[in-house]
């Protein structure tokens, strides 16, 4: 049996162990059940994960840039990848407030008495942008700060790529590393299907049926537009821009996506995800150690759907009507708040506060999601992911086709120097 399959059987029990706590069995049952068993094996499969997601980072990085060697085609790179999560998130808001007004998910009596949130400040875009230079990459792996890792990295790999043969032997030693470091991930993987089971069990177990009834309507309206966004969005993008079924594409990185979808965490994910687009979709490691890193720590189109349609869905629990520059100020702080609050613990409430915020919402609506927002992380990071990936297709198709335009006009030009001797 593939790794996919076993994945996907432990989801399947998961979900039919947590059906029958919560709908069969005492509460008390299920707590002893999460303390004794489930906590531990979904812990221990998170930790594992975890424990290599610096470490590949930083070394797919360094790999990365340093195969792609001139600045400028990295820069290239980087442009063409921001490019596409910033229109991508866009469009993600466009369809969950498009799905927001229509569902309505907000129109009926729900209890707002007692309901708080602690709001938690991001900080300035400013800020963000200063600190992504670490004064000390050792403590910023110790942190997991992505974005100066990923800085440090990428800083590394063109001083590699400058020096050449005087530094050969370090490049051996990281290609060695990342050898290691892809075996390990391998051997962590044996372990997934044990940790889907359990995490998958909780997450089930732990919601109370009548909450997630209750807010039916609002689930129903962000799985669609996560389903609109997965398959509309990204599959035409794979198809048109990176010359490749969408069949083909989701077929082949079904094993990230069953990761991703019992971890909730894109980071804990990163490693998976690398390794089945280089494998599965042949995605060069140059690109795809660079853009996947990057995408999970500033890509988050799934989460921008949930922001778009709770915002519309607690304005319309306490009855305000959002006029279209309301709409338009939630798609441009969104947006940018994807990126400037990359790295920020609890980044998607963070930034939906922002959003509410923006549009003089209270952001005490925020408790009214907070029951089933569990159950919708799952599928939201599926799409986080899968936007990483489909961009490493696209920027991996584009590169093909700069540097086969590249050679042509090399060729031409040679062509004419003869023609004119």
């Amino acid at each position: 049996m593939s790794m996919t399959k076993k994945i996907l059987l432990g989801m399947f029990a998961g979900i039919i162990v947590g059906l029958i706590f919560n709908l069969a069995l005492p509460t008390e049952w299920f707590d002893l059940a999460k303390t004794y068993v489930l906590n531990p094996l979904g812990t221990i499969f998170i930790n594992l994960i975890k424990l290599l997601v610096v470490p590949i980072v930083l070394v797919s990085l360094i790999l990365g840039a340093a195969g792609v060697g001139d600045p400028k085609k990295l820069g290239r790179i980087g442009i063409k990848t921001i490019a596409f999560f910033l229109i991508t998130t866009s469009l993600a808001l466009v369809i969950a407030l498009t799905l927001g007004s229509v569902i309505r998910p907000g129109e009926g009596n729900f209890n707002l008495e007692g309901a708080s949130f602690e709001k938690k400040e991001a900080p300035p875009v400013v800020d963000t942008l200063l600190n992504i230079i670490p004064t000390n990459p050792f403590q910023a792996m110790v942190e997991g700060n992505m974005l100066q890792v990923i800085v440090f990295a990428v800083l590394v790999g063109m001083a590699i790529a400058r020096l050449g043969d005087r530094v050969k032997q370090v490049r051996v030693i990281v290609e060695q590393a990342n050898d290691l470091l892809m075996y390990l991930v391998e051997w962590v993987m044996k372990f997934a299907p044990y940790g889907a089971f359990a995490l998958i069990a909780i997450a089930i177990g732990g919601q109370g049926f009548d909450a997630i009834a209750a807010m039916g309507k609002y689930m129903f309206a962000v799985l669609l537009a996560l389903f609109i966004h997965f398959f509309v969005v990204y599959g035409m993008a794979v198809w048109t821009l990176g010359k490749m079924s969408p069949i083909a594409f989701i077929k082949g990185f079904s094993p990230a996506m069953a990761v991703a979808f019992s971890t909730s965490s894109s980071n804990a994910t990163l490693p998976v995800s690398m390794e089945t687009a280089q494998k599965n979709l042949n995605v060069p490691k140059s690109i795809s150690g660079f853009v996947q890193p990057l995408g999970a720590t500033i890509n988050m189109d799934g989460t921008a759907i949930m922001q778009g349609v709770a915002t519309m869905f607690i304005a319309q629990v306490y009855g305000v009507d959002l006029t279209f520059s309301d709409l338009l100020t939630v798609i441009l702080t969104a947006t940018l708040a994807s990126i400037g609050t990359a790295g920020v613990p609890g980044v998607g409430l963070i930034m939906l506060s922002m959003v509410l915020t923006s549009v003089g919402l209270p952001v005490e609506g925020i408790a009214l999601i907070l029951g089933v927002d569990r159950l919708l992380d799952m599928t939201r990071t599926v799409v986080n992911i899968t936007g990483d990936a489909a961009c490493a297709v696209i920027i991996a198709k584009s590169e093909e086709k700069y540097e086969k335009n590249m050679r042509k006009q090399v060729k031409r030009g040679n062509t004419s120097l003869v023609y004119s001797l």
